[in-house]
């Protein structure tokens, strides 16, 4: 079968996925089941029928309302969809037809469950990180990085933010991070392995500094935002995920000029992967408070 087909069936079957990821993102913060219930409509709860249920096509022919109510539907259903969509054929080009594939899917998916529940609802919950730091490190033991990189992913993970929260809330007096996000990052941890988790958590603050940054200059120096982090922590992980091979040898020259200062100082040696964990954890530290102070 040619390429293109297999993308193409591979993005259709992501979609409709992502039609049930929609389901949980709905349901899941209000405790309702998410199996059943058949799908509904939010605004008059009545059921949606098949063809008004096709992933993508269906919002569109619609235009984007519910056939019995006319009420509008948030883009945010086809937006996940085509997201989910996207994710799978990636995941496809990158993994192949491997052990990688479907973990990484399961991955992938959860993350974005998390993403569209942090955002609205400003919660990560446990009925997804809690399981999927066990599952993350019992499929470690079929990844490349193994259960020990996982363990150790899981420690530093959880470990690393909650010291960070720990120290925020100890200098400022106020709570700059939540729990939740300390367990995401376990998560994180538990299926990529412990050098994800440094790129992780510091592209993903630079990356929430640099939006909280513009936020703060488009409404005000002086206003304050309640920035949830989980959707910046994903954003990391998924770079850590397609790009972490790489972006670990950019870190070599910062991570060889801290490491040769602490070296030192403290007369001791520390090894390339220890030079590079502390760089990012330094450089995280100081991004991470810096957009607290959005919060």
């Amino acid at each position: 079968m040619p390429n293109t087909l297999i993308y193409i069936f591979t993005f259709i079957f992501g979609s409709m996925v992502g039609s049930f990821l929609n389901v949980c993102i709905h349901r899941i913060p209000e405790g309702k089941s998410i199996v059943f219930p058949p799908s509904s409509c939010p605004h008059c709860n009545n059921p949606i029928a098949f063809y008004d249920n096709i992933p993508i096509i269906s919002y569109i022919m619609l235009l984007g309302r519910c056939r019995q109510c006319k009420s509008l539907i948030s883009p945010r259903y086809p937006f996940v969809e085509f997201l989910t969509g996207f994710f799978s054929v990636i995941l496809l080009k990158t993994f192949g037809f491997s052990i990688e594939l479907p973990v990484y899917f399961i991955f992938a998916a959860s993350l974005l469950v998390i993403t569209f529940i942090d955002l609205k609802y400003q919660i990560i919950p446990d009925v997804i990180s809690l399981p999927g730091i066990i599952v993350g490190f019992l499929v470690s033991y079929f990844l490349p990085h193994g259960m020990l990189n996982s363990i150790i992913g899981i420690l530093a993970g959880g470990g690393s933010l909650f010291l960070v929260a720990f120290g925020y809330q100890l200098i400022t007096g106020r709570e700059g991070m939540g729990g939740g996000d300390i367990k995401l990052l376990a998560m994180i941890g538990a299926f990529l392995g412990w050098k994800a988790v440094i790129i992780t958590i510091f592209t993903g603050s630079f990356i929430g500094a640099v939006v909280g940054s513009a936020l703060m200059l488009a409404k005000g120096k002086d206003t304050k935002y309640a920035i949830p982090f989980g959707p910046f922590l994903v954003i990391g992980a998924l770079i850590a995920l397609f790009c972490g091979k790489t972006l670990m040898k950019w870190f070599r020259i910062p991570a060889l000029l801290l490491g040769s200062s602490l070296r030192r100082m403290l007369k001791i040696r520390l090894t390339p992967h220890l030079r590079r964990a502390l760089v990012c954890f330094v450089l995280t530290l100081c991004m991470r408070n810096y957009l607290c102070r959005c919060v």
